[in-house]
């Protein structure tokens, strides 16, 4: 290869997208391909602001006010880490990026188009965007069971308008997953979306 990869996981939480991260990523050190995982939020100044009102709630932060956590957060990951890995010729795994951002702070009115594109300025744009899918109440019961405490965002309505959100994204980098069926069931889907992107054999 001779560039990086910008791989992203997206989907409501309870979809299996951060298990199959980590299964992508087993993959690629099995065949040593140099690759680096990252999430968002991250772990850095903005990133733990953000997991703080994620677990206590919003306390009267504007959706406009979040965004901006967002964008500050990501602002920092992508001159600290991603464009590092890309220029190193990493594949750069992501758990949630900006489509996250767009379908969540959409769902709470704001324009997620507006946000992708507003992102897009500044991000660079992912080589593949796989985004899962299952059912919101599944998925709602996937966290209760594996969750002492949801988190400030997972209600039914709110998981099924983002979900929405997901579903309306259009572009040449986005595969929509559906992320029912056994853990290797699903990464072969995964396999079979990104095996374009790799100049040797994923299976």
């Amino acid at each position: 290869m001779n560039r990086g990869f910008l791989i992203v996981f997206e989907g409501i939480d309870g979809t299996g997208k951060s298990t199959q991260c980590r299964l992508l990523a087993e993959s690629l050190h099995e065949r040593h391909v140099p690759h680096i995982s990252l999430a968002e939020p991250t772990r850095g100044t903005w990133g733990m602001k953000i997991r703080k009102l994620l677990s206590e709630g919003r306390e009267g932060i504007s959706p406009q006010e979040e965004l901006s956590w967002f964008v500050n957060d990501r602002r920092e990951d992508i001159e600290r880490n991603i464009m590092p890995a890309l220029q190193s010729n990493k594949v750069v795994l992501m758990d949630r990026y900006y489509f996250s951002t767009a379908a969540y702070q959409g769902a709470l009115g704001l324009d997620p188009e507006q946000i992708r594109l507003e992102n897009e300025t500044f991000a660079p744009v992912p080589d593949r965007a796989l985004i899962f899918l299952t059912s919101p109440e599944i998925c709602l019961e996937r966290i209760e069971s594996s969750r002492d405490q949801k988190s400030a965002f997972e209600k039914l309505d709110y998981l099924q308008n983002v979900q929405n959100i997901f579903k309306s994204f259009t572009g040449p980098n986005i595969r929509f997953i559906d992320s029912v069926g056994s853990l290797s069931e699903v990464h072969e889907k995964v396999l079979a979306e990104i095996e374009d992107l790799f100049d040797l054999d994923l299976k």
